[in-house]
């Protein structure tokens, strides 16, 4: 392994001197070329290939610091690897400032067209959607009220500090420390990922945490562009505020619907590519991308429009395509979100050595602060309001997790940076408080949260996967939990799960997915395909004790007398032939004729279960009438012996019953 490292580290060593040296020769190639009079035997053009040269040294770099990072299990043990890649970042930008260059921003462009849609299709195309749903309303607070909260709390207490701080801080203006507050609030998911990944923390706060990143870019979004707007317009009206409020539900709203048409449109297209296999991968790449660029053309969110996409065409593209497609389309969308977190990382470094710098210890450090006291408040007192409401309540343990998880990004660099130097001359300021906030969060949160995890003792991810048992049983609760509710007459999410179950299977599948498929699973599909695979090779044989030898030959064909035996076949009739095959097709295919699923919608009254119910409830009126009728007879008086013995003597009958009873009244 050390050699190994040694290997990379050479090489990367090698690549950039190789990128040193092509800028220096970019440099020579640019003297004027009349002043070559001797026919050049060999010539340097570095200014034709400079760009996908560039690119391709980046990558290669990325992914090399990547292997040599995992190569060391004690370093990678302690350090988490974003940390390492924007170490790695800011050596290559202190290098190229040494050669006398300007280091490489990371373009907000560049960043939110080429590099963060390949992290966020990934994370919404195989988004657990189970943990998600469960937790959909925890997730929707932490993500909007939770982002309002520090957003609003940040600006008014920044800007109450900057009017008590003189001198330079004085200028800044409550829309400005409000925009501040949107732009570093954010959970940004790349960061997220990076780190929880390699904790393998419990699914619960995974998702809890992931998915308030994911969501609050709707939140995000609409904050920056409105209080720019605002900015610019230098008033602020009540017609404002409200028409900021119905933007939010815009670009949320609107961001889903996008990504859902686009779902939509590729799982109907992949249902028609069982010709073209090839070219399946390149479509839901093409139609999640397009979902996003489509929802950024008006202001959308682009991040909500690839996780909407990847969610709605996965089930129905995944039932179409090849198991060689779906392979393709995995380890392709890892390991292209896998290099572009790589380059996020180091470029941030690149950045942070490339400037401009506005250090000013008081702001910075009130905003490391307000950050931790805003996230920390945010999360305990909406966490006391959700708990009232959950069933799996959240511990002192998991709110401390969701707060300290609270990681700050790419995502708040690139917006800062989109910020105008005219309208806010406090840029600079703004972008090293921002390096500064997601240095802290990376390095000191992001090393630090390993250990507390352990020692918390906080529940980790179940590394095996569930077997199909587990499952069984799990979906078995399902449908017991939705019967339930449906006696109960409580509409829960069971119950509105298992009608959008029956609403998909009964009419979206039949439309998105093609073929058998969409009526059966896939499973049954395959066994009655091998099972008229057999039948024909039973009537090619011509006899069924032959079945066994031809099994054997498709196995063992070897042998060339075995492998003319098998080619023998019948010669027989077009019609005949067709004539077999629907005999085979309503005798031999008996797993087509399904048995009819239980389902509570479909039950009927069963004959003899009502009589059965008649039956017992007239013995057990029989039985009561029989036992009132023992306790409400009145016994009679007894006789004495002189007595019966003068009736006996008059010639009176005995009488059977000494008393009257109520009963033989009643009988009467």
């Amino acid at each position: 392994e050390c050699v190994c490292v040694c290997v990379c580290v050479c090489v990367c060593m090698l690549l950039l001197l190789g990128f040193c040296c092509g800028l220096v020769f970019g440099d020579r190639n640019r003297s004027d070329p009349h002043d070559q009079r001797v026919f050049p035997v060999l010539s340097i053009n570095y200014d034709y290939v400079q760009m996908p040269f560039e690119v391709s040294l980046w990558i290669l770099l990325a992914s090399l610091m990547k292997l040599g990072f995992h190569l060391l299990p004690v370093l990678s043990g302690v350090v988490p690897e974003s940390c390492l890649l924007i170490v790695v970042g800011l050596l290559v930008g202190g290098l190229i400032r040494v050669m006398g260059k300007n280091p490489p921003v990371l373009d907000s462009q560049l960043f939110f067209l080429c590099l963060l849609p390949p992290i966020i299709l990934d994370a919404g195309y195989f988004l657990p959607i189970r943990p998600f749903t469960e937790n959909a309303g925890t997730i929707l607070t932490f993500a909007v009220l939770g982002t309002l909260w520090n957003v609003f709390f940040m600006g008014a207490v920044l800007y109450g500090a900057c009017r008590l701080e003189a001198g330079r801080l004085a200028s800044v203006d409550l829309l400005s420390c409000l925009l501040f507050g949107s732009i570093v609030s954010a959970v940004d998911p790349v960061a997220v990922l990076a780190v929880f990944e390699e904790i393998h923390i419990n699914e619960l706060l995974h998702i809890l945490v992931f998915g308030e990143s994911l969501l609050n870019d709707a939140v995000t979004v609409v904050l920056y562009h409105l209080f720019e707007e605002f900015a610019h317009a230098g008033e602020v009206t009540v017609g404002d505020v409200f028409l900021g409020v119905v933007c939010f539900f815009v670009v949320a709203l609107g961001g889903v619907l996008v990504g859902g048409v686009y779902g939509v449109l590729a799982a109907f297209t992949s249902r028609f590519t069982s010709h073209t296999r090839v070219i399946e991968p390149l479509f839901v790449f093409l139609y999640s991308y397009m979902a996003y660029l489509s929802a950024e053309v008006f202001h959308l969110s682009g991040i909500m429009a690839l996780i909407a996409c990847g969610v709605v065409m996965r089930p129905y593209v995944e039932a179409n395509i090849s198991h060689k497609s779906y392979t393709t389309i995995k380890y392709f969308l890892k390991m292209w979100s896998s290099v572009s977190e790589t380059l996020i990382f180091i470029f941030l470094g690149v950045s942070t050595v490339a400037g401009p710098h506005a250090w000013n210890w008081t702001f910075v450090s009130i905003t490391i602060v307000l950050c931790l006291l805003s996230r920390v408040l945010g999360v305990v007192g909406l966490t006391y309001i959700i708990n009232k409401y959950r069933m799996v309540k959240l511990s002192g343990k998991d709110q401390f997790i969701v707060a300290y998880g609270g990681l700050r990004g790419a995502i708040a660099f690139s917006l800062a940076f989109l910020l105008s130097s005219d309208n806010f001359p406090m840029k600079d300021m703004f972008l090293t408080a921002i390096i500064t906030v997601i240095f802290f969060t990376v390095f000191v949160q992001g090393m630090t949260i390993r250990p507390l995890v352990d020692l918390l003792a906080v529940k980790k991810r179940k590394q095996s996967k569930c077997s199909i048992n587990e499952e069984i049983h799990t979906q078995f609760l399902e449908h017991l939990l939705a019967g339930i509710e449906g006696v109960c007459g409580h509409y829960g999410h069971h119950h509105w799960r298992h009608k959008l179950n029956r609403f998909n299977k009964r009419y979206i599948k039949r439309c998105l997915i093609g073929g058998e498929r969409s009526q059966e699973p896939q499973l049954i599909s395959f066994y009655n395909k091998m099972e008229l695979k057999q039948a024909l090779m039973l009537l090619e044989s011509n006899s069924s004790a032959n079945l066994t030898g031809v099994c054997l030959l498709s196995v063992q064909n070897n042998h060339p007398i075995k492998r003319q035996r098998s080619r023998k076949t019948l010669n027989i009739s077009k019609e005949r032939e067709e004539e077999i095959r629907k005999i085979l097709r309503g005798n031999l295919q008996k797993t087509r004729q399904r048995l009819r699923s239980y389902s509570r919608h479909t039950l009927k009254p069963d004959a003899e279960d009502d009589d059965w119910s008649e039956t017992r409830l007239r013995k057990q009126r029989v039985e009561m009438e029989r036992r009132m009728s023992h306790f409400l007879t009145v016994p009679a008086p007894p006789e004495s012996p002189p007595a019966r013995r003068a009736r006996v003597e008059c010639g009176e009958p005995l009488r059977s019953d000494q008393g009257s009873s109520l009963t033989a009244v009643f009988e009467l």
